[in-house]
């Protein structure tokens, strides 16, 4: 795909994410093996490939600029790769972008779409830009709409916690968070993700 007409994909994927349209962006196969109290799902996500980078700071436009770079070219290859959902961020607290975990440091994820996988990811060529294969996992995830804020993501994290002691599971590390539309995504239409990877039982 020339830049011209990535760019312009790129633009009316934004344009229909204000509606919370996001049929564009592939996201990673996963199946429900469970549901929880307060709509909490356990999900078995099959192994993956994303492109990560560390992210230093709640907003960090840097860290998604990278990342967005290597999908627009800043790669081996000089090949532009289509956006998925979710976007993943962890560690930091970080204001969400377009569809992208909680540990000390932080980073931000994008998943990469199966066939860029099955032709071979090319490398990153920008610094701080790695490749990082995800394994089979179980993840508990909760499902909310709305704004962003570090009050609203303390509260789903509260019921995420209650609902998996409830259910006796354990998370294996600190809660992440998943985002699926872009910032300026109408609140009652996005779709937003809190969520912990389990403990192998």
């Amino acid at each position: 795909m020339d830049k011209l007409s990535y760019y312009l994909l790129a633009a009316i994927e934004s344009v229909l994410g204000v509606f919370g349209v996001r049929t564009l962006y592939e996201q990673p196969d996963y199946s429900v093996v469970r549901r929880l109290d307060q709509g909490v799902e356990i999900r078995a996500y099959e192994p993956r490939l994303a492109v990560e980078t560390d992210a230093k700071r709640q907003g960090d436009a840097e860290a998604f600029g990278r990342l967005f770079r290597y999908i627009a070219g800043a790669n081996r290859e000089a090949g532009r790769i289509a956006m998925t959902a979710p976007v993943e961020i962890a560690g930091t607290r970080i204001a969400m972008t377009v569809p992208v975990e909680r540990k000390a440091g932080g980073t931000m994820r994008f998943f990469l779409p199966r066939a860029v996988v099955e032709a071979g990811a090319p490398e990153p060529t920008e610094a701080g830009v790695r490749l990082v294969q995800v394994p089979a996992e179980r993840v508990a995830a909760l499902r909310f709409s709305g704004r962003i804020s570090p009050e609203a993501l303390a509260e789903q994290e509260r019921i995420l916690a209650r609902a998996l002691s409830a259910a006796g599971a354990d998370a294996s590390e600190a809660p992440m968070f998943m985002g699926y539309d872009p910032p300026f995504a109408l609140p009652f239409l996005r779709r937003n993700e809190v969520a912990v990877r389990l403990r192998a039982s």
